[in-house]
Formats: C-alpha cells, sequence, structure tokens
C-alpha cells in the first residue's frame, strides 16, 4: 500500500475532487465507478451530489465536471439483506447520490435474493464481464477499524482469492459486523485504475496507525494502478 503522509481537511470535498479528475481523466467515453457503504461513504456521495448534480454545470456557463450519463455504477461490496433495507449499501447509494445526480448511465447492484454464493457468481460474471471490457475507472474504499477493507475481513480465506473468484460471499469471522456479505476480491480491487479510500473519526485511528507502520491487514492489501488516501485529522493521528 502507499499509506498516507498528512490528513486532509475535509475528506468529502477532497473524495469529490478525486472522482471529477478522474472523470476528466478517463481513458474511454465512458467512466466506470465502483462505490461502498457506511457513515464515511454516505459524507462523500452527498458531497459529490451537491458538487455535480443538476444544475452545477451552468454557473458561469462552466460545463458539468461529471456527466451523469456517462457514469456506470457499481457495488464493491454489500450485506445480505433485502435492497430496501436500511443495512444495504445499495439503498445508501441510491438515497444519497444517483436519486439526486439525474439520471446515470447503468447502476448494477449486488442481487442479495438468493444464497450468497449464488449471488456472488452472478456478480462475478458482471465483473469478469466489466474488467474485460472497459475495466474499473475508480473503486471507493472505506477501512473498518479492525482494518478490513470492502467486506474483507482479517483473517477470512478470501483475501486469498484468485482472478477466478472476483466476488465472494464473506462473514466476518471475529462477529464484529453484521450480516454475511457480498465482496469484491483483491483481484479485482487491484486491477482498478485507481482505488480511493476515505477514512474519518478516531476509532480508524488504531487501524491507520498499523497499516502505516506496514501491518498486513486487509486494506494493506490494495495495489491499484494509483491508490489515493483521504483520511482526517481524527483517523490520522500524530505521526508513528
Amino acid at each position: 500500500m502507499t499509506a498516507p503522509t498528512a490528513p486532509v481537511a475535509n475528506v468529502p470535498a477532497a473524495f469529490t475532487a478525486v472522482v471529477v479528475a478522474a472523470f476528466a481523466a478517463r481513458p474511454g467515453e465512458r467512466f466506470s465507478l465502483v462505490l461502498s457503504g457506511g457513515p464515511t461513504a454516505q459524507a462523500c456521495y452527498e458531497h459529490l451530489a451537491a458538487g455535480t448534480g443538476p444544475g452545477t454545470g451552468t454557473r458561469a456557463g462552466a460545463a458539468p465536471t461529471v456527466d451523469w450519463k456517462l457514469v456506470d455504477v457499481y457495488m464493491g461490496d454489500e450485506r445480505m439483506v433485502p435492497a430496501d433495507d436500511p443495512d444495504a449499501n445499495q439503498r445508501l447509494v441510491q438515497r444519497t447520490l444517483l436519486s439526486r445526480v439525474g439520471p446515470v448511465g447503468s447502476f448494477t447492484p449486488m442481487s442479495t435474493s438468493g444464497p450468497p454464493e449464488q449471488c456472488a457468481a452472478e456478480y462475478h460474471a458482471t465483473i469478469e464481464r466489466l474488467l474485460a471490457g472497459p475495466g474499473i475507472d475508480l473503486i471507493h474504499l472505506g477501512v473498518g477499524p479492525d482494518g478490513h477493507t470492502a467486506s474483507l475481513f482479517p483473517g477470512v480465506p478470501e483475501l486469498d482469492a484468485g482472478p477466478d473468484q472476483l466476488v465472494a460471499a464473506t462473514l466476518d469471522p471475529n462477529g464484529r459486523n453484521p450480516h454475511p456479505r457480498l465482496t469484491l476480491t483483491l483481484p479485482a480491487i487491484n486491477a482498478a485504475r485507481c482505488a480511493v479510500f476515505t477514512v474519518s473519526g478516531d476509532s480508524k485511528r488504531a487501524a491507520m496507525d498499523q497499516l502505516r507502520q506496514g501491518a498486513d491487514l486487509p486494506a494493506a492489501r490494495v495495489s491499484a494502478v494509483q491508490v489515493i488516501w483521504l483520511v482526517d485529522g481524527a483517523a490520522f493521528g500524530p505521526a508513528p
């Protein structure tokens, strides 16, 4: 991993700037965006919607910073709950971002209506097609207090998944994170052109300290083409 060297003052604003820059630098006409869940993601998506949604490109004649009709949205992980459940990541993405920016090119959430392994296999096929085609332009990730990212928890065998398993069903072996999960595996995550971590709050400080000291936590195994860390002061803490 490329460890963060300094905190940022405003994680959601910094995230919006990264997405706008990545959209502008996309190699193809369309933009593949993989999203996550959690309180920090919610703040980031609300800021992104406010900064790139309808009307933002009309100020002083400026062009839209993100043309959402060209954006294809996917999920990086999901809880095995109904799509409208308060714990569903896809519900958070719909509510805080997609419903506010107008029509997007496409949104492909993870199905949670069958056995976890079947749902994982179905989304594996989706991600396999994506990687064989335009690829992932940007994937948004967080870090849990235990150092997990997406739904790859410390100690799960799916951390060692190969390219034949781009999506896996997981469970937190320590029981701290509820619900069975679906998650992109590291071969899929690391194929992205850009992976952006957003980390906020002092509950993440211990994990960030460990990551900066070289601990082999799941988040440390992310090695996309470009890895960007956006960490606030509470999570960053003092230099090790």
